[in-house]
This record gives C-alpha cells, sequence and structure tokens, in this order.
C-alpha cells in the first residue's frame, strides 16, 4: 500500500526556514512525479513544487523560484521542501503527493496525483 508521510512543519517567525520530509512507501520516489502543495485557512490547495527524480526535471511555482529547493534521498525514498526566508502568507497545510510523470516532467495541477499524504502544518507568525 501507498503511504506518504509529511513531517518537519511547525512554527516560524517571518524570514524563518523549514524543512519539510515526505517520506514515501510502496512506491519509488524517483519514478514518480512527487509535488509538494500548501492550502492556507479558507483557500484551496495550490501548488509549490514538484519533481521528477528519474528525469532530472524540477518545477517551482513563481513565489517559491529562490527560496524554497525541492530534493530527494533516493536510498531513504524521501523528498525534501527546504524554505527559506518565509512569509506569512505561507502558512498553511503542506502536502506531499506521488503521480505518474508526463514526458515534460511534473506541473502544479493536484489531479495529477493520485496519491496523497495527511499534510503537516506550517505557520508563519510573529
Amino acid at each position: 500500500q501507498v503511504q506518504l508521510v509529511e513531517s518537519g512543519g511547525g512554527l516560524v517567525q517571518p524570514g524563518g526556514s523549514l524543512r519539510l520530509s515526505c517520506v514515501a512507501s510502496g512506491l519509488t520516489v524517483d519514478n514518480y512525479a512527487i509535488a509538494w502543495f500548501r492550502q492556507g485557512p479558507g483557500k484551496g490547495r495550490e501548488g509549490v513544487s514538484c519533481m521528477v527524480g528519474s528525469q532530472g526535471t524540477i518545477y517551482q511555482s513563481d513565489s517559491a523560484r529562490g527560496r524554497f529547493t525541492i530534493s530527494r534521498d533516493r536510498a531513504k525514498n524521501t523528498v525534501y521542501l527546504q524554505m527559506n526566508t518565509l512569509k506569512p502568507e505561507e502558512t498553511g497545510v503542506y502536502f506531499c503527493a506521488a503521480g505518474r510523470p508526463a514526458v515534460y516532467g511534473c506541473r502544479l495541477q493536484p489531479y495529477d496525483y493520485i496519491h496523497w499524504g495527511q499534510g503537516t502544518q506550517v505557520t508563519v507568525s510573529s
């Protein structure tokens, strides 16, 4: 059975950093598109970043680009999201998701992803 388990969320001040982890079982992260989505209070689910390890492709949202980094550890079957210079509007539940990669790699559309974790809460506040 496929499971995705996120961790690493918490309370951080504006300008601070967090590293989120997504530990996968039942699938090999290199062979899937793996994405991070954020759902803020009263908001929809928005794509943050995605990657396809076997293709060496990465896609980032405009807001994440330059501050966030997605990466993987193949030995641990884990995908990470390093978030730097966090902003209050980036508060929300962060979800890890896995789906089939396209020829072009991945995109930040929720319906592309079949498997979802339960999410980890990130709060950016003073």
